[in-house]
């Protein structure tokens, strides 16, 4: 049931309500009204927004014509080219209508323009007229640097181009800055008089001459006023274009300052730019301390102008080569900062300095570390030519040492610098510990090496310290529990390997050198695997982990490379011939060989099998001069392959590689010998493969023939079969036929098809080949219509028989296919 109120209360609330709806259409129709005035001060949109429709009931929106332009940019482009006009038409009466008019007729036609272009803004803006007024605004601007054209022009002509220039525009920046501040919604004055201000201290140093110290000084005093605006400035345009213009001006004093510093004579010379960088350090500095967002790059380039003030006074007062070192000794004393209670902002960006003169300061000294690697390989050709004079005589490479001092010094200081800072607890942070020490164990590293040429040391000095020093890196690989983890293991193993390098080449020189630094090397890496395993296995079992898999398989690895080396190194001082050498360096794989019969499955076991087979194939080369000698060599390896076989998880392999080398071993002596029958150089394969293949039966009955025996009689009856065809005489068609007679024979009494395909095919083979010249006279002798005939003979007689031929050859196919 519905309650209907009576009609006179219905009549009050239907008023009530119309008062209400009354009340919201005045308030929508005031605010209706602030938007239209605040859109008639500004661009309009776009596309005006639609009224709302019910839904089914949109219409179809009409298509805009192609050329419509909207409305703002019409009148941006409208405003645009009437400025630009105005502005032409101005340069013109200036240039070619100015003389026509006298000196008053001038100045009131050239005031009355300008203070009309200036004073309609003020107008236009009020009236919301934003981009008309901007346009004026404009031309106003152009018009009073012609107006400071014309002063020049008529009143002072005589006075300095770049002086009057220098005022002109400082009193055009100041008149602009005003005029945009009183306007303050105009947007184009105030940028425009920040970037005319960078003229007047420049232009002024250029007009009286001053020397490019002073210049540098006044972009420097340009660029702390454009600072000081920046700063005060909320984020704007004005503000952006106050910091590029800080930035460029700036960034040319500091390059002049530093240009200044590196070319100064003397320390006094050098202070003059020292202190221009200085103030620039400071600057950034004070920039970086009030503006966070920009502090890590401006502490960057506050402290490198720091370094670049102080090294430039340190170059200029010690000797050549000693510059480097004094720059990175300022950029290290950044790092004091560490401990100071600066902004971290500020702190890591003066650390970011710091680490690249650090890491400038190192790439300095690539060039000598390159020599100290690889230099010796330039003596590659004149090895075992006595002992050179010193250190750098040994490197053969013509550096400029004396330029280079100081390398050992750099970089054993960046190593400090870097580790000390990294493990500060206000340094640089636990992440950056592990690379910190990584890069101080490389550092110290080079350091070391470079050492006895930059010091020009004696050639035994030169070979004593790398070797040393790969023995105390090993030592860092071998020690167990390393507090850094396994990279520092690895960063030291790759340096005492590089080393180890050096070592090599450096000794190359004499015979002694070349033989005590092999054994030298040899004992370090193979007491450094030993090592490794041992505190490997203590480690497994008091809970905690060694050194890695790869870091062992490597280490035994290059153990098994410098013996190798050795044994050829030995045998060579000793003057024996290549071919004795490589019966000598046979000894490294059959020791490999008895060492990995005791290993069995460990992992490091194929790694250095492997590489004792490198030396093998060494040995084989060396050896290749004589085939007897060679034929000794393959078969030794044969032996030693053979050794391995025995071992369960090497059978396959090395079974497969001693039976190659034992048939390798025997072609290379019997052609050595002179022989040339093929069957000497089949059968010594053909009979080991019967009596695998034979086991092979033995242990499997379903075992194909093909696959038992196969390979071994093809090994043998395919290359006599083609030397038969080819032998005019026949004692070897006449063996090859009774083999292969026996062999089909076999093959049918033991009922398998291997031996009784094979055996039958070289039979008839054979066969063929011996009633060949017969048939071939045959052929000639008979007429010349017989052979078709017989073969149309055969043809029918095959075709008569042909359901019994196809049964028998069914019979055939069924016969061989139950053979094994």
């Amino acid at each position: 049931m519905e309650n209907i109120p009576p009609p006179a209360q219905e009549l009050a609330m239907i008023d009530q309500e119309l008062v209400r709806l009354d009340a919201r259409r005045g308030q929508l129709l005031a605010r209706r009204t602030q938007l239209l005035s605040l859109l008639a001060r500004s661009a309009p949109p776009p596309w005006p927004y639609a009224p709302p429709v019910p839904p089914g009931s949109e219409p179809s929106p009409a298509p805009l014509p192609a050329e419509e332009i909207p409305p703002p940019s019409a009148q941006n482009v409208l405003l645009a080219l009437g400025g630009m006009l105005l502005t032409v038409a101005a340069i013109a009466f200036t240039l070619v209508s100015w003389g026509h008019l006298s000196v008053g007729g001038r100045a009131a036609v050239l005031t009355v323009i300008t203070v009309a272009a200036l004073a309609v803004p003020a107008v236009l803006l009020r009236r919301g007229l934003a981009s008309t007024a901007e346009a004026v605004a404009a031309f106003g601007l152009a018009l009073m640097v012609l107006d400071a054209y014309a002063l020049h022009e008529v009143a002072l002509p005589r006075t300095d181009g770049l002086r009057y220039t220098a005022g002109a525009s400082a009193v055009l920046a100041a008149l602009w800055a005003g005029y945009g501040s009183a306007l303050g919604r105009l947007r184009l004055p105030l940028p425009v008089a920040v970037v005319t201000a960078q003229l007047p201290l420049f232009l002024g140093s250029l007009a009286i001459e001053a020397s490019a110290l002073t210049t540098a000084w006044a972009l420097l005093t340009t660029a702390a006023l454009d600072t000081a605006l920046a700063l005060r400035l909320k984020p704007g345009a004005v503000r952006t274009v106050a910091v590029v213009a800080a930035c460029v001006t700036a960034g040319a004093a500091l390059l002049t300052g530093g240009s200044l510093s590196l070319t100064a004579g003397t320390p006094l010379a050098a202070a003059g730019p020292g202190g221009l960088l200085l103030a620039a350090s400071a600057l950034g500095l004070f920039v970086a301390w009030r503006a966070s967002d920009m502090a890590p790059p401006c502490a960057v380039v506050a402290g490198l102008a720091a370094v670049a003030a102080a090294g430039g006074v340190v170059r200029a007062a010690v000797p050549d080569g000693w510059a480097v070192l004094g720059y990175l000794l300022c950029g290290v004393a950044l790092l004091t900062v560490v401990r100071t209670r600066l902004p971290r902002a500020v702190v890591r960006g003066l650390a970011g300095a710091a680490g690249a003169v650090t890491a400038a300061s190192v790439l300095w000294t690539l060039p000598a570390l390159a020599v100290a690697l690889l230099g010796a390989l330039s003596r590659i050709s004149a090895i075992w030519t006595g002992a050179p004079g010193g250190a750098r005589a040994a490197f053969g490479v013509d550096l400029p040492w004396p330029e280079q001092p100081t390398a050992p010094l750099v970089l054993l200081i960046a190593a400090v610098a870097t580790t000390a800072y990294h493990l500060l607890p206000s340094g640089g942070g636990r992440q950056w510990r592990v690379p910190a020490v990584c890069g101080a164990v490389a550092l110290g590293w080079a350091a070391v090496l470079v050492a006895p040429p930059a010091l020009d040391l004696g050639y035994p000095a030169a070979v004593a310290v790398p070797l040393v020093l790969t023995a105390v890196l090993l030592a860092v690989v071998v020690r167990p529990r390393a507090p850094v983890g396994s990279v520092v293991t690895v960063t030291a193993l790759v340096c005492a390997l590089a080393g180890s390098v050096s070592v090599a080449l450096l000794s190359l020189a004499t015979r002694t050198a070349t033989v005590t630094a092999l054994v030298a090397l040899c004992a370090l890496f193979t007491g450094a695997a030993v090592a490794v395993e041992t505190v490997r296995a203590r480690g497994a079992a008091a809970g905690t982990q060694g050194a890695s898999r790869p870091v062992r398989a490597l280490l035994a690895c290059v153990a098994v490379g410098y013996a190798t080396a050795l044994v050829a190194a030995a045998c060579s001082a000793a003057g024996l011939p290549a071919e004795h050498t490589a019966l000598a360096l046979l000894a490294v794989p059959a020791a490999v060989a008895l060492l990995g019969a005791r290993l069995r499955r460990h992992p490091v076991a194929p790694p250095i099998e492997l590489t004792a087979a490198g030396a093998g194939v060494l040995a084989v080369v060396l050896a290749s001069g004589r085939a007897p000698v060679l034929a000794l060599v393959l078969a030794l390896c044969g032996v030693i392959a053979a050794g391995t076989a025995v071992r369960a998880e090497r059978r396959r392999v090395a079974g497969y590689a001693a039976t190659a080398l034992f048939v390798l071993a025997t072609w290379v002596r019997l052609a050595s010998s002179g022989v040339s029958a093929p069957e000497a150089y089949t059968l010594p394969v053909t009979v080991p493969a019967l009596a695998v293949g034979l086991l092979r039966r033995r242990r499997d009955r379903e075992a194909s023939s093909w696959t038992a025996y196969g390979p071994g009689l093809a090994a043998t009856l395919l290359p006599s079969l083609l030397a038969a065809w080819g032998d005019p005489d026949w004692p070897r068609p006449l063996l090859l036929g009774l083999a292969a007679l026996a062999l089909t024979l076999a093959g049918a009494r033991l009922r398998l098809q291997a031996p009784l395909v094979l055996g039958g095919a070289a039979l008839a083979l054979d066969a063929l080949h011996e009633l060949a010249p017969y048939v071939a006279q045959m052929v000639g002798v008979l007429p010349r219509w017989l052979p078709p005939a017989l073969a149309g003979l055969l043809l029918l007689a095959v075709g008569a028989t042909y359901e019994q031929r196809l049964r028998e050859a069914r019979r055939l196919r069924r016969t061989l296919g139950r053979m094994r």
